[in-house]
């Protein structure tokens, strides 16, 4: 049996290493370019105010650093409530007002509802911008299973 430390058999270990690397950086080359088009990405948003808050500005650093970038913010549980009729962000400004604007780069806002019938919430306190959905779960998985969207939650 060869030694571990055999100038021979570290030659080979690298060269095996080096071939791996390279097959391994062409595949994920290959694979990128096989996806064409603009980024897809899913925003979910679950937990409230300060989440949609943060979430609202990663999406406007996103759009600024790919305007070509394809992206939903999807709203359930608390998530949906920076996208009611006067909501107000922490700086005590309307919801409504930032979302139009992003909608109006494309962005597509979707709430849940499921949750607007479990809290008792009209469809009518939802804001212009955005869109019900039957469900915010079902459609954060979808995006990202069926369409190919890269999921954040942030």
């Amino acid at each position: 049996m060869t030694s571990i430390k055999s100038p021979r058999r570290k030659v080979l270990l690298a060269s095996a290493a080096a071939g791996a690397a390279a097959f391994t950086t062409s595949a994920h080359a290959a694979g990128r370019a096989e996806k064409e088009g603009p980024v897809k990405v899913v925003y979910h948003i679950t937990q409230g105010d300060a989440q949609a808050s943060r979430a609202l500005g990663n999406v406007r650093n996103h759009l600024s650093a790919d305007p070509t970038a394809k992206i939903v913010v999807v709203g359930n549980g608390a998530g949906i409530d920076f996208m009611l009729s006067g909501a107000k962000d922490p700086k005590g400004a309307e919801y409504a007002g930032n979302i139009g604007d992003l909608a109006s780069k494309g962005v597509s806002f979707r709430v849940c509802n499921n949750t607007l019938s479990n809290r008792g919430i009209s469809k009518d306190k939802v804001i212009i911008d955005a869109t019900i959905v039957p469900s915010g779960v079902a459609e954060a998985a979808n995006l990202q299973y069926r369409d190919g969207y890269a999921y954040l939650c942030p």
